[in-house]
């Protein structure tokens, strides 16, 4: 009987146990199903889904009628899930390496992302073109291999290879940006606009990796990047290119720049440097050939800049073309001898003849009309001390002293370029403004955005001022016919049916280590425009320490000649059909 009790008490204590668990299961049942659910379901989904960037396209970059100068193509970035790859890492990464190359992936390193723990995405190559990337993709696939993905990337293409490839600008990764950004020039300068911004997928995937055909997706609209239209003109850019790497070889120089601007508008439609690199070709990129010299390199100019100091004397009224000049054989200012390029004793110039012969020391005796402060302010006015006006990255806006530093020295060096440090875009400004009848306009590389329906906004207007009279700029303008004149410094410049107004200019150069002059080392130049009586463009050729005793007028000038000739060509400009007249260099 006692058995008995205790047997039911057992069994009504195993009852009451199975209810109670019943009850719990019940209860969580209850959590999981409704209060819960959106939880687990949300856990579950992000278990089996793939999120994928979708790149917006970066924007091209256009020369002035459209054609294309930069683009996009399509490519790839190769990632993984290790949670799907680690067992395979090392035949993963033998495919990977046999489709891509060593020299494009590692074997090892590739192991170890495959292999990476706690994570389920890793980046095992970025940027590649998209048809290597795919070849890589199938052949794991076909091997039977999951956990290898490919995300699309846009990569930067240059059709033009080196065309105009310092004014462009290239794409490279950093550190701090997970996609290439741009360098140096258009590419830096706009590189939000031609961006764009990226949109993203996210969709489910099978236990294998592969996308659920009609399974639920989500989609993030990308916004393409603008278009950025350039002033440059691709066929006159690519012949002055062309023509300015002969020049700096055949001159032995160690760099050259040739500039072409618009006088009227102030657009550049043609700027080359030498040596120079492909965009896409890293290996032939370094410090020397990528930097933008014509808005990053400062050095002293030469007689190119007797025109702003004649252009200044004219505005005051102090000198005409025919106005006399007695100048000595030599002059000692501060202890320091100056002399010109030849010898000489004591010759009677006009001022058009100060200018054609480039005399220095003509020069000096005309500026010394001016106080320092007079001087300072005027070339201060041309635009030296301050940037060009464009909008690049980098530029340096020159040295120009202030005027109560400058001792007599100072003030007869700078008259004729020496003792100044400029940019070519300073000077192509600076000319251009005596061309333009007295108005100067800050130089423009961009002309406007294009979206992706085609609609174009025009880039900011380009600011004019006047900085010296209509009647000093013409006076100046018949000094520098003088120079392009068969006894003049240049007739290499010379442009059958075409009158040219145009300025040599030797310097001497200064050590970018020691900061002093290296006798025997120059940087020559010629800056010109025509149709001298109608002027159109501004043609500027610099040449840094180019074989000795050479000069503007023998190897800048016939350069400028060339790429004058073809800008004219190109854009319509035909002859007026008068002739320069004849100006007396001597009295």
């Amino acid at each position: 009987m006692k058995r008995q009790r205790l047997t039911r008490s057992r069994l009504r204590i195993s009852l009451v146990l199975v209810v109670t668990l019943f009850c719990l299961f019940g209860v969580r049942l209850f959590w999981i199903q409704g209060l819960d659910a959106q939880a687990y379901a949300a856990m579950a989904r992000q278990a089996g889904t793939h999120t994928t960037t979708i790149p917006a396209p970066r924007g091209d970059i256009l020369d002035r009628n459209g054609e294309v100068i930069a683009t996009s193509v399509d490519g790839l970035t190769l990632t993984a899930d290790p949670t799907m790859t680690a067992d395979k890492a090392p035949k993963i990464a033998r495919i990977l390496v046999t489709s891509l190359g060593e020299d494009r992936i590692d074997y090892f390193e590739t192991i170890e992302k495959l292999r990476t723990p706690k994570t389920q995405y890793v980046v095992l190559e970025k940027n590649l073109p998209a048809a290597k990337a795919d070849k890589a993709l199938k052949a794991v696939r076909k091997a039977g291999l999951t956990g290898v993905f490919g995300e699309s990337v846009t990569l930067r293409s240059y059709p033009g290879g080196k065309l105009a490839a310092n004014l462009v600008g290239y794409m490279s990764q950093t550190k701090e940006s997970d996609k290439p950004v741009g360098v140096q020039g258009i590419e830096r300068q706009y590189d939000d606009l031609l961006t764009g911004k990226d949109g993203s997928a996210t969709y489910e995937v099978s236990p294998s990796g592969q996308r659920i055909p009609m399974a639920d997706s989500t989609v993030v609209e990308m916004e393409p990047g603008q278009d950025v239209k350039t002033t440059i003109d691709r066929d006159l850019q690519w012949y002055a290119d062309q023509r300015l790497a002969d020049a700096v070889r055949s001159s032995s120089s160690d760099w050259g720049l040739a500039i072409t601007m618009d006088v009227r508008t102030g657009q550049v439609v043609q700027l080359s440097q030498a040596p120079t690199f492909d965009p896409e070709t890293p290996s032939t990129r370094n410090d020397g050939n990528t930097v933008s010299r014509f808005v990053q390199t400062v050095y002293e100019p030469g007689s190119v800049l007797k025109t702003v100091t004649m252009a200044a004397l004219a505005d005051q009224g102090k000198i005409t073309p025919e106005t006399q000049i007695k100048v000595p054989g030599s002059m000692t200012i501060d202890k320091y001898p100056i002399g010109d390029y030849w010898k000489h004793g004591t010759i009677n110039l006009t001022a058009a003849g100060v200018i054609a012969k480039s005399s220095n020391l003509g020069t000096i005796v005309a500026a010394q009309q001016m106080n320092n402060q007079t001087m300072h302010d005027y070339f201060r006015k041309f635009g030296f001390g301050v940037g060009s006006g464009v909008e690049l990255p980098g530029e340096s806006k020159g040295i120009l002293k202030p005027a109560a530093e400058w001792t007599k020295a100072n003030h007869a060096t700078i008259s004729f370029g020496q003792g100044i440090s400029v940019t070519a875009l300073q000077v192509v400004r600076a000319v251009g403004a005596i061309a333009n009848g007295g108005v100067m306009v800050d130089p423009s590389v961009v002309s406007g955005y294009v979206d992706q329906e085609g609609a174009t906004t025009k880039s900011r207007e380009t600011p004019t001022r006047r900085v010296v009279s209509k009647k000093a700029a013409a006076q100046v303008t018949r000094m520098m016919e003088a120079v392009t004149a068969d006894d003049g410094t240049a007739p290499a410049a010379q442009i059958p049916g075409y009158r040219v107004a145009g300025k040599t200019g030797t310097a001497w150069r200064v050590d970018p280590v020691t900061g002093r002059y290296v006798r025997g080392q120059n940087t020559v130049s010629f800056i010109g425009f025509a149709p001298a009586d109608e002027p159109r463009f501004v043609t500027y050729v610099v040449l840094d320490k180019p074989f000795s005793n050479a000069g503007g007028g023998s190897t800048a000038a016939p350069v400028f000649h060339d790429i004058m000739s073809m800008a004219l060509e190109r854009f319509g400009v035909t002859p007026t059909g008068s002739k320069s007249p004849k100006v007396e260099q001597e009295w």
